[in-house]
């Protein structure tokens, strides 16, 4: 076994990713083929049917917005506490602390969520396949162990495995897409208000932003990109650009081959098997294509996890960096990679998803709703939050580019933060569950903000060095590495 007390710092590995690197690691968090399985079908079952193409495009270009003052700020600020950083960076040195907790917490849910997740479909469909019926949690187990040692690789190895999957699943939902067009073609009433507007749209919008969620994931790995400064902003705008298309043309093959005014009912019925496109892909390509598309879930499955560990495992480094957390989680090998954070992440995930299993919990009913929809609040409302914090950097610092850091920062902080009131309005649908603990999980948000208040003014009258270092701590990159790099902005 490998001594981690040898060769550790707290350096993060430079020049490991490239553009295309940095959308692999975003694009398998996002897990395509698990999107259209699980996230597809719970828009067309409960948001607005044969319309919710239309969702996942409108949220794409929401999004676009938002990534416009996204990258404005990506191009002064290089960090790999992600929105934690961009919100100190706006809000001060509290505001970043509760949005790096919150940020922790959510991430940390997600991973506990494919835990789940892995485990329920590694189960089924290899006992389907096999005949060989392993209990969920060892597969889970196995999932995240693995996750831990190929991310101990190096983030750089761990863009190459999470391409490779993604790849293979792109290039399968590009088939289907493919057959239903020759064999049936798409239908354009999918775009028609009447459609658009059927169901209910604000479910269909807010269920399509889940499918989006760990776009923002590019700016964690500035520290580690080629470039920063030009290779985030490219990744950013490429990597919304890919998810719109590839979750938005294959739903809207799905409504195709159903039939716009039957979507709804028919995705409603398959809505507790989560088997629609698995019908589907079975009427119009084979069944030997089924059981390839059966396999690749399992390894987009996998890839998700290991993209969410990576990201999980990046905002505990850089809370033990910044000393909000225990320093030692800021240790990293001598490959650059976090290696207490990662160790830690997948500890936690490993025991909260044991505890789930002690207690003969239904994986499908009882992990995976709660703790991805408490997962994807959060990350909605870290959206906001930056949104926020990018207009009210840019005002501060009288940024002379008005539509890009006052008119769309404006735009997206309404219109995500419509989605967040949404979200917890309807929070038991996010969640697929509407017990009362469920019902309750949004206040753990509120409960967090509240600590993170607290603890914030505690530092600051109790640990002034650690609270003034909260600040310090963005600077994380060197000019000297991009020719074109602006001056920083000083923070007032």
């Amino acid at each position: 076994m490998t001594d981690l007390s040898h060769h550790t710092s707290s350096t993060l590995k430079k020049n490991a990713l490239g553009t295309a690197g940095i959308v692999f690691l975003v694009l398998a968090a996002v897990a395509p083929l698990t999107g259209i399985v699980v996230v597809a079908g719970l828009a067309m079952a409960l948001g607005n049917g044969g319309g919710s193409a239309a969702s996942f495009f409108t949220v794409a270009i929401i999004l676009l917005i938002f990534s416009v003052g996204y990258a404005q700020m990506s191009r002064e600020l290089v960090n790999a506490g992600g929105f934690y950083a961009f919100v100190v960076k706006g809000l001060g040195r509290t505001g970043g602390l509760i949005a790096g907790l919150i940020a922790a917490i959510g991430y940390n849910f997600f991973v506990v969520g494919t835990i789940g997740t892995s485990g329920f479909f590694m189960q089924t469909i290899i006992a389907d396949l096999t005949g060989l019926d392993v209990h969920w949690y060892v597969w889970g187990l196995a999932s995240i162990i693995a996750s831990f040692f190929m991310a101990r690789r190096g983030v750089d190895f761990s863009s190459k495995i999470l391409g490779i999957a993604l790849i293979l699943e792109v290039g399968l939902l590009v088939v289907f897409d493919i057959a239903v067009l020759i064999q049936t073609g798409y239908s354009f009433e999918a775009f028609s208000p009447a459609a658009v507007f059927s169901g209910s749209f604000p479910i269909g919008l807010l269920i399509a932003a889940t499918g989006f969620l760990g776009f923002e994931a590019t700016a964690l790995f500035g520290e580690e990109a080629k470039q920063p400064l030009k290779t985030i902003p490219r990744a950013t705008y490429s990597a919304i650009i890919a998810i719109g298309l590839i979750l938005g043309l294959t739903t809207w093959a799905v409504v195709s081959a159903i039939g716009v005014a039957e979507t709804q009912g028919v995705a409603a019925e398959h809505l507790a098997d989560g088997d629609l496109l698995f019908g589907l892909a079975e009427q119009y390509v084979g069944p030997t294509y089924l059981t390839i598309m059966l396999i690749l879930l399992l390894v987009s499955l996998f890839a998700a996890m290991l993209a969410f560990h990576n990201s999980a495992t990046r905002y505990l480094y850089s809370l033990g960096r910044a000393r909000i957390l225990p320093p030692v989680l800021a240790r990293t090998g001598s490959n650059g990679t976090p290696v207490t954070a990662g160790l830690v992440q997948a500890g936690f995930a490993a025991l909260v998803a044991f505890v789930f299993m002690l207690a003969g919990a239904n994986p499908m009913e009882a992990i995976v709703p709660p703790m991805l929809g408490f997962g994807t609040l959060s990350i909605i409302d870290l959206q906001t939050l930056a949104a926020l914090s990018i207009l009210v950097h840019f005002r501060r610092a009288k940024s002379p580019k008005i539509l890009t850091t006052f008119v769309a920062p404006l735009i997206s902080f309404l219109l995500l933060g419509t989605i967040v009131v949404m979200a917890i309005a309807n929070f038991d649908i996010v969640a697929g569950s509407d017990a009362q603990t469920i019902r309750l999980l949004p206040w753990l948000l509120a409960i967090t903000a509240v600590g993170g208040l607290i603890y914030g003014a505690w530092l600051k009258a109790n640990r002034p060095n650690i609270y003034a270092g909260l600040a310090d701590d963005l600077e994380q990159f060197d000019p000297r590495r991009a020719p074109e790099a602006p001056s920083p902005v000083t923070e007032t």
